[in-house]
């Protein structure tokens, strides 16, 4: 897996100083997620698991009761899941997740920061098959293999686990990431860095200073739209 972990990592660091905005987004997916299903993180598996991601990115609990207090009433706001696909410069590929109450309006935007900005917007899958979904998890540690026995003796199915810089990053099947999740905890682990599910790239591209500011300029519009929750690509981190 390498160090393909590092461009989550090095995302949750830029957001980490723009509180506001993380605590926005944040706020509008547990919406979506309580109205999905019971406004309860126990009998609600979706919203279980964008409350968990939400704590790892810091998010105070009076965000995350305003928006279950905001679901659990009488609001009809509908919010669509939406994936874009594109590419910037010198082979360089993007996957943009939405979370919309406007789907003309985010698609419109979305097609906007790839035109005007040196990339094309794709059709549905034209970079997808490049990605791997991955749930993956990072927490302090150097005890890799003791942790990769100690989840195959769960009988959990793990690609991969690596010791990293003082870190542990698990890679796992997007369907275990609970179980893994719950085998972690019940093996000690407190606290993530990094627990999500992400689109992990097969391959890496590295990008000339030209090419690279092109490519940051893409990600900087896209992340500063409001429906837009992650960003996913295939460029190298150096």
């Amino acid at each position: 897996m390498g160090r393909k972990w590092a461009n989550i990592v090095a995302k949750k660091t830029a957001k980490d100083k723009n509180n506001s905005k993380v605590y926005a987004k944040f706020g509008i997916e547990i919406y979506a997620a309580a109205k999905s299903g019971e406004p309860d993180p126990h009998t609600n598996q979706k919203l279980k698991f964008v409350i968990d991601r939400a704590k790892t990115y810091d998010v105070p609990k009076h965000v995350i009761d305003r928006a279950l207090e905001k679901a659990k009433g009488a609001s009809d706001e509908i919010y669509s899941e939406l994936r874009y696909e594109g590419f910037g410069p010198a082979g360089s590929m993007l996957i943009v997740d939405a979370l919309t109450n406007n789907v003309n309006r985010t698609a419109g935007e979305v097609r906007a920061a790839f035109s005007k900005n040196g990339g094309n917007m794709g059709v549905n899958g034209a970079v997808s098959y490049m990605f791997d979904n991955t749930a993956l998890f990072s927490f302090a540690g150097d005890n890799a293999d003791e942790i990769f026995e100690f989840l195959l003796d769960k009988e959990i199915d793990i690609r991969d686990v690596e010791n990293d810089e003082g870190q542990i990053v698990v890679y796992g099947e997007p369907e275990d990431f609970h179980l893994i999740q719950e085998a972690l905890n019940s093996y000690g682990v407190e606290k993530y860095d990094i627990a999500e599910m992400q689109m992990l790239p097969q391959s890496e591209v590295t990008l000339k200073d030209e090419d690279k500011a092109i490519f940051e300029k893409i990600i900087d519009v896209l992340d500063d739209l409001e429906d837009v929750q992650n960003i996913y690509h295939n460029v190298a981190l150096e």
